[in-house]
């Protein structure tokens, strides 16, 4: 195991425990008060993190190379998936959102592996088509042509932050691939068109939009969660207020463990605690492109640089959101935040970057 491999895989570690501590901190007081137990979704992310910490070592060791032969297959199942979470019965409603698949306590979320299968599908199709992508739009109309596919399928969830998260990704992706930049003036022109028609199909997502330019316009309702993170925020200072010590998490903040855990991390640790966890994550997307850059193959490369640009993405969403510089999306924290399938899906997302490491 070379040395990128094992600083990887002390980072990630070191931030699942992090995290695994942070959940325990954020909903001790609301676990008890809905099941008795203030260990109760401790003990839950502890589980996941212990799946996907094997998980992890398991896929490291499948070749990465296997992925561009089964690519169609995994796409297809990601198609099925997220069809079937639309029906009612089957996928689980939360939050006025139909993305969660239920196995009695436990959930799955389609859109998470759907990223997976995008990224390998993405990658395998730029390998194969060097020639002709930074020759011609039309080169890159078949890619468009499945990720909108995907894209209008978690939209109709509906699912705004695993869709940003997925289209911003693999949109870096096909930028990195050297296509013609016209042809990104021309998405943007047309990304644009298509927020608003978002906005105009679902008006609640305007709402987001002015709470997060003004979220006192409504601090009972859509402002809501910007104002308590602030709340959270803003009294962290330097130190913050300790461990355990946060105000925000007592019923102020909606479900602190998940979207807005960074929010009680800034309350209980301060500007030191935030600035730690944001150099890990910068350190942590450096070594998965350093090992990118280190492939030879192309398929492996793209790969490589495709998975660690989506944990990134993620990350910044997350942190754009908790504070107030984009509209509430609905992204979570990957590695600290509560939930299995955002661990899982991340912790295999390292197992592949690890053994594409191993094939240098």
């Amino acid at each position: 195991m070379n040395k990128y491999n094992k600083l990887l895989i002390f980072l990630v570690i070191i931030m699942s425990i992090f995290g695994s501590i942070m959940v325990y901190s954020s909903s001790s007081i609301w676990s008890l008060y809905k099941f008795n137990d203030s260990f109760h979704f401790f003990k839950l992310q502890l589980l996941f993190i212990i799946i996907g910490i094997i998980t992890m070592f398991i896929i490291s060791k499948i070749d990465y190379r296997m992925y561009y032969k089964k690519c169609n297959i995994l796409l297809l199942i990601s198609f099925i998936l997220l069809l079937i979470v639309l029906i009612p019965g089957i996928g689980h409603l939360k939050n006025g959102s139909r993305s969660w698949i239920s196995f009695g306590p436990f959930g799955m979320q389609p859109s998470e592996i759907c990223k997976l299968s995008l990224i390998i599908y993405v990658s395998k199709y730029l390998a194969n088509n060097k020639d002709i992508i930074d020759k011609s739009i039309k080169g890159l109309l078949p890619v468009f042509i499945i990720i909108g596919i995907f894209f209008f399928l978690i939209m109709l969830e509906p699912d705004l932050g695993s869709g940003v998260v997925i289209l911003l990704t693999l949109i870096i992706i096909i930028f990195l691939s050297g296509c013609n930049i016209k042809f990104f003036l021309s998405l943007g022109l047309i990304g644009i068109i298509g927020l608003c028609i978002l906005i105009v199909i679902a008006p609640y997502r305007l709402k987001r939009i002015m709470s997060f330019l003004n979220p006192w316009s409504d601090p009972l309702g859509s402002g809501f969660q910007i104002i308590q993170s602030m709340y959270a925020i803003g009294p962290g200072g330097l130190f913050g207020l300790g461990f355990g010590a946060s105000i925000q998490k007592q019923f102020y903040l909606p479900e602190p463990q998940t979207d807005f855990i960074f929010s009680i991390i800034s309350e209980e640790f301060g500007f030191f605690g935030v600035i730690i966890v944001t150099l890990i994550y910068a350190l942590m997307f450096l070594i998965i492109l350093k090992i990118a850059f280190r492939c030879n193959d192309l398929f492996g490369k793209y790969l490589c640089a495709g998975l660690g640009i989506g944990i990134i993405i993620q990350s910044l969403l997350n942190l754009c959101v908790v504070t107030g510089l984009i509209p509430v999306t609905g992204v979570t924290l990957p590695f600290i935040s509560y939930g299995g399938s955002s661990l899982i899906v991340s912790m295999t997302f390292i197992g592949i970057i690890l053994n594409i490491s191993n094939h240098k």
